[in-house]
C-alpha cells in the first residue's frame, strides 16, 4: 500500500526582474516584470508504508521544495499529492497527527529552557495525556541515549544531543510518516551513527515510512535500499541503490600494493585497465600503491593477470564510492 503518492508534482515561483540604475528602479516600482523559476517539474513517485527512501540531489535541485509540498507547507503549482490518504496543503488534524518534518538547520526547542519544557508544550498541542507523555518520553529517551539531558537548557547541550532532542520532540506524537531534511547536518561521526541507529530502530519498531534527504552518503547507504534522484527539478532516477551502482558504475576498483614500484607504461599495458586519477603509479620507490579501474565483466581475468605478472603484497576489490557515482549522474544530467 502506497502511503505517499506524488503525481506530476510541480512548483513554479514568479521572481521579479529589475534592471539596474534609477530608470530600472522606477520601472520596477510602477510596472514589474517577472520570470518563472521552475523549482520542481512533473515529479511522480510512490512510497509504500514502512519504506525508507533516500531523496538525493545537489543544492537547488528541488529536494526541500518537494518536502515542503509533501508536508503541506507550500501549495503545488500543479499535480496531485496524497500522504496517508490526506491532501497535505489542507493541513487537517488527521494529517498533522500522522506526519513530522525534521530539518537539520532548523530547531523547534526553546533555546533557554530545558528540552523537557518544550516537550510538554508539544504534548499539549497533540493532546497527549500526562501518563502517555511520560511513557513516550521515557521510551524515546532510552532509544536516543538522552538520559539526564532533557532537564538541561537546550543551549547547554552538544550539537549531537540537541539534534537527538529535536528528533524526540518531532516524534513525540508518534508519526507514521517521517520527512527528514539533513537530520545529521553538522554532526560529528559518532553523533551521525547514533542518529542513524535510532532512525533504523524507530522504523523497525513502528513500521514508520521515512523520506530522507542527506548530503552524507553514509546516511543513505546505512538506511535506504531505494533512492530518488532529482536534478534541476526533475526526477532522474527511482530505484534501488544497488541498481544505481550497477547502471552507472559498471566497474570495480582494484587496489594493489606492489612489492616494487613499476613504471606507468608497464601498468597501463593491462588492456582495459586504467589508473584512477590521483593514484598514478610513480617511479619513486616509496610509491607502490596502485588503483586500477576494471570493467566488471573483465574483473576475474584482469585480477588473475595482475596476480600472475606483478609482485603483489596486497589486493582488494571494491565498488566505486557512492558519492562518485551520483556525482557522475548529476554531471551528465541524464539517466
Amino acid at each position: 500500500m502506497s502511503i505517499i503518492v506524488a503525481e506530476n508534482l510541480s512548483k513554479v515561483y514568479p521572481v521579479a526582474v529589475k534592471e539596474p540604475g534609477i530608470k530600472g528602479t522606477i520601472t520596477h516600482f510602477f510596472r514589474r516584470t517577472y520570470r518563472e523559476i521552475k523549482a520542481v517539474q512533473d515529479v511522480s513517485f510512490e512510497i509504500a508504508s514502512g519504506e525508507v527512501v533516500g531523496f538525493l540531489g545537489p543544492n537547488g535541485a528541488g529536494k526541500t521544495t518537494t518536502l515542503k509540498m509533501l508536508t503541506g507547507l507550500i501549495h503545488p503549482s500543479s499535480g496531485n499529492v496524497r500522504v496517508s490518504g490526506q491532501i497535505p496543503f489542507r493541513r487537517q488534524e488527521a494529517f498533522l497527527q500522522k506526519i513530522t518534518l525534521v530539518m537539520g538547520q532548523k530547531q523547534q526547542l526553546i533555546w533557554d529552557l530545558p528540552a523537557l519544557d518544550s516537550l510538554k508544550i508539544n504534548a499539549a498541542v497533540y493532546n497527549i495525556s500526562d501518563k502517555e507523555f511520560r511513557r513516550r518520553v521515557g521510551e524515546l529517551t532510552e532509544m536516543l541515549s538522552l538520559e539526564g539531558k532533557l532537564t538541561q537548557a537546550v543551549r547547554k547541550l552538544s550539537l549531537g544531543e540537541r539534534m537527538k532532542a529535536e528528533l524526540l520532540a518531532a516524534l513525540l506524537h508518534r508519526p507514521s510518516v517521517l520527512f527528514l531534511d539533513e537530520p545529521t547536518l553538522g554532526l560529528d561521526v559518532n553523533a551521525q551513527v547514533g542518529v542513524r541507529d535510532f532512525l533504523r530502530e524507530y522504523n523497525q519498531r513502528y513500521q514508520a515510512t521515512v523520506l530522507l534527504t542527506s548530503h552524507y552518503m553514509a546516511d543513505i547507504t546505512a538506511l535506504c535500499q531505494r533512492v530518488l534522484l532529482i536534478h534541476q527539478g526533475k526526477l532522474m532516477y527511482d530505484g534501488s541503490l544497488d541498481g544505481l551502482l550497477e547502471r552507472f558504475a559498471p566497474y570495480r576498483e582494484v587496489h594493489v600494493e606492489l612489492a616494487h614500484p613499476l613504471p606507468r607504461e608497464k601498468l597501463m599495458s593491462y588492456g582495459d585497465v586504467k589508473l584512477l586519477e590521483g593514484h598514478t603509479q610513480q617511479t619513486d620507490e616509496n610509491q607502490t600503491s596502485v588503483c586500477f579501474v576494471v570493467p566488471q565483466e573483465a574483473l576475474t581475468r584482469t585480477v588473475s593477470r595482475i596476480l600472475a605478472d606483478l609482485a603483489v603484497v596486497d589486493l582488494t576489490v571494491t565498488e566505486p564510492p557512492v558519492e562518485e557515482v551520483i556525482g557522475r549522474v548529476f554531471q551528465a544530467g541524464v539517466v
